[in-house]
């Protein structure tokens, strides 16, 4: 096989974690002596070995000479465990491949440094695009200073994602709302307004496979008006955070709510959406999956903080007669004004079509 295969087989290994390492990068790591793999390894949750040292493990006394394929650069700095830099110096391998540098500012470049000094090659950006985007939350965190904004809906064919009174309707169809369980478990939290947990009265959970772990529940609720029997609110399936503006008779009304329900205020009497994923970025959560209404939908898209749009299209019509659309006013006067995105891909599921796209640059 050629560099390129065993990278490859590096970032398949590091997929296979997707949804359980943050806040930390996924990494997958390959060691090849004689043409032969002979260790190999993925980081698999935040706290515990990295990939370079599961690979080193399985590798033993073989990883002497070989060469390392990493789709991060090794970390060079004592965090929640060891430098995996140092552990590859001492098993004395030959060279070491990697994809992409790592964008922390207590790594980046510095694990490079590390490995040339004790005369090991270093060979970079093999397989870069692909690693850049198998960590693209972890990108935008550390780059951003924000989480990665997934903004998702489910919409009929002529754009529609409730009927009259803004109550969502049942849109898509079963696989769909498997494929949506799944983006549940890829994120960090789900994000809502106070008028979807009001009108909808959403569960926000996770059911993906056995998977038991949940995503924080986010609801942005300027004056903390969220109903108490709300089910996000008396059902502790999930961690439930609210942000709220800085009303100080909030701290009194936040104490009435249970255990698992966190308030968190931001300044000024109004959640804007900037303040908001700030807020969350300090409290180490990588990825954002926002599933509101058309108010939230369309503040989000003018406050550009959105790095994907997954889109389900149905194949319904409901016409205009008190339906809602999935945008408000994006204040656009012509289409050379409206705001552009760039198709990643094209999926059907079941009956219908998903949508993955990005906004232009």
């Amino acid at each position: 096989m050629d560099e390129q295969q065993y990278m490859k087989q590096a970032l398949g290994l590091a997929r296979t974690a997707a949804g359980q390492t943050s806040p930390n990068p996924l990494v997958g790591s390959v060691i090849v002596k004689d043409g032969r793999i002979v260790g190999m390894g993925a980081h698999l949750k935040a706290g515990e070995a990295h990939a370079e040292v599961h690979a080193l493990r399985m590798a033993g006394s073989a990883a002497q000479g070989a060469d390392v394929y990493v789709t991060l650069e090794p970390c060079s700095h004592h965090g929640r465990t060891g430098p995996c830099a140092d552990a590859i110096i001492r098993a004395g391998v030959r060279r070491v491949v990697i994809a992409v540098l790592d964008p922390n500012p207590l790594v980046s470049g510095n694990g490079v440094r590390k490995l040339e000094s004790a005369g090991i090659t270093v060979e970079i950006g093999v397989c870069e695009a692909e690693a850049l985007e198998l960590n693209r939350m972890f990108f935008t965190f550390i780059q951003k200073n924000r989480p990665f904004v997934t903004l998702k809906h489910a919409i009929t064919l002529d754009g529609k994602i409730a009927t009259h009174g803004g109550r969502s309707e049942k849109i898509t169809g079963d696989a769909v709302r498997q494929d949506v369980h799944e983006l549940r478990f890829l994120h960090d939290a789900i994000l809502v307004g106070a008028q979807t947990v009001a009108l909808d009265n959403p569960r926000l959970t996770n059911r993906f496979g056995d998977s038991k772990k949940q995503p924080i529940r986010v609801v942005l609720d300027h004056d903390l008006r969220i109903p108490q029997e709300s089910h996000i609110i008396q059902v502790p399936d999930a961690p439930t955070w609210i942000i709220t503006g800085s009303n100080p008779d909030i701290p009194n009304r936040a104490a009435q709510f249970p255990e698992h329900v966190r308030v968190l205020q931001v300044e000024g009497p109004r959640v804007e959406i900037v303040s908001a994923l700030e807020l969350l970025a300090q409290h180490q959560v990588l990825s954002v999956l926002v599933e509101g209404g058309q108010k939230i939908n369309t503040a989000f898209l003018k406050s550009g903080q959105v790095d994907e749009i997954a889109t389900y299209i149905a194949p319904i019509i409901l016409g205009d007669a008190g339906t809602v659309s999935v945008f408000g006013n994006l204040q656009t006067s012509a289409a050379e004004n409206g705001i552009r995105l760039e198709t990643k891909s094209v999926d059907r599921i079941g009956h219908d079509l998903k949508i993955t796209s990005t906004l232009k640059e």
